[in-house]
């Protein structure tokens, strides 16, 4: 089994005066988690990641990186081993972009070639263009400062990144664009990212592992999904909230339990005349395609049909397979957000061979939602009244067929 990149035992930090930061933290972290700490003001989430990077020093019990106690690590020589990066992100003013980007390699003795490479190849990740590497910080927008910031904390290729409340100040679409970029990051460069939030919706958005503190005490560590089912207490369930709760219960079902089991499908071998005949029977303007023995192969929709139907024969030849399909486990809340990114209205579901089982709407979800927080058969009126909204959205009039099943 392989060695956890951070272990807290028994940790205590106790400051001047007698005020404790944390104590009886244990806690370990593998390589490659994404962990958030949240808690209320003063509750230690900051204390203890500090505690890492040795910025603040444990009063007793250990902490081991990589499997050695960080007390016997020289605090210069661990910090350019973890990648840091904090709400006011920290660039020298007086640096080119690349200069920043490059601070720590240019520490660590990086040939120059190298951190070229890795500057540039590092503002690709982010959609910077390469001509800001010659600019000055105070060249860029606050958005823009803070990919760079991210960006510097990756540059010298660190296995552990620290993240302090990274994106608190800024607005809240930029804010949320630099949230799906370092979770896209952080999964496509496999670090491990220690992540301290005061936004509980920010920690159950990214995190694999959100740890809670109330008065220097971890109260839970667990996963999202495990949270937002099992609050540990009270305390957890203040900070979530009741209507986060309900709307959870909602999000965490999954999709086999929501899904349509008779979606409109043909056959690969149906001539093109029999998917049109079907689509006007059934009103929708695309079907879901399968073989004899029902494994989904893609789709074929009225707009392919109408541009080839002349040269097709069967429903293989006008056969789409980009659509993507959800495991019959998969969370309402992951299902959600993949159909709002990618602008979906409805999705299929498959077993694990790929087989056909329904589809998961748009429509579908809102009503289960609608259920969890107000309650079977309440406020009947009004998820009838949306759910019409949602399906007549589909529709250009009531004669046109429409997109679904």
């Amino acid at each position: 089994m392989e060695e956890p990149i951070l272990s807290f035992k028994d940790v205590k930090k106790v400051y001047r005066g007698g005020s404790v930061g944390v104590e009886n933290v244990n806690l370990t972290i593998d390589k490659g988690e994404f962990v958030c700490m949240i808690g209320t003001s003063g509750s230690g989430k900051t204390t203890l990641m500090r505690m890492i990077n040795r910025m603040h020093d444990a009063t007793s019990g250990e902490i081991l990186f990589n499997g050695q106690d960080i007390k016997k690590i020289d605090p210069v020589t661990l910090r350019r081993q973890i990648g840091y990066v904090i709400q006011n992100i920290g660039l020298m003013p007086h640096m080119s972009i690349y200069d920043n980007i490059t601070l720590v390699p240019r520490l660590l003795k990086w040939p120059e070639e190298k951190k070229r490479k890795q500057a540039e190849r590092l503002c690709k990740e982010v959609e910077l263009p390469e001509e800001f590497l010659d600019r000055y910080p105070g060249q860029l927008s606050g958005g823009q400062q803070q990919r760079v910031g991210v960006i510097r904390a990756l540059a010298a290729d660190q296995d552990l990144i620290l993240m302090d409340e990274p994106f608190g100040a800024l607005d809240p679409i930029t804010r949320e664009s630099l949230q799906d970029l370092i979770s896209d990051l952080q999964k496509q460069l496999k670090k491990t990212i220690v992540f301290v939030t005061h936004d509980i919706d920010e920690a159950l958005r990214l995190a694999t592992t959100v740890v809670i503190l109330d008065k220097g005490h971890i109260v839970q560590s667990a996963s999202p999904e495990e949270i937002l089912q099992h609050p540990a207490n009270d305390f957890v369930k203040d900070l979530l909230g009741e209507e986060r709760l309900s709307q959870a219960r909602a999000e965490l079902s999954s999709v086999d339990q929501i899904m349509i089991k008779d979606p409109v499908k043909i056959t690969l071998e149906r001539s093109v005349s029999d998917a049109v005949k079907l689509m006007r029977e059934r009103r929708v303007d695309t079907l879901l395609v399968v073989d004899e023995e029902e494994y989904f192969k893609g789709y074929v929709d009225i707009d392919t049909i109408t541009s080839h139907y002349k040269s097709a024969t069967s429903v293989s030849d006008l056969l789409s397979t980009d659509m993507p399909t959800l495991q019959s486990d998969t969370l309402v809340r992951k299902t959600v957000r993949k159909m709002l990114n990618r602008d979906f209205k409805y999705l299929p579901v498959v077993d694990k061979n790929n087989k056909l089982l329904g589809i998961v709407t748009r429509t579908t979800m809102v009503d289960v939602v609608y259920d969890t927080i107000w309650g079977n058969g309440a406020n009947d009126e009004l998820v009838s009244e949306d759910s019409e909204n949602v399906e007549n959205s589909d529709h250009d009039n009531d004669d046109q067929p429409v997109k679904g099943a």
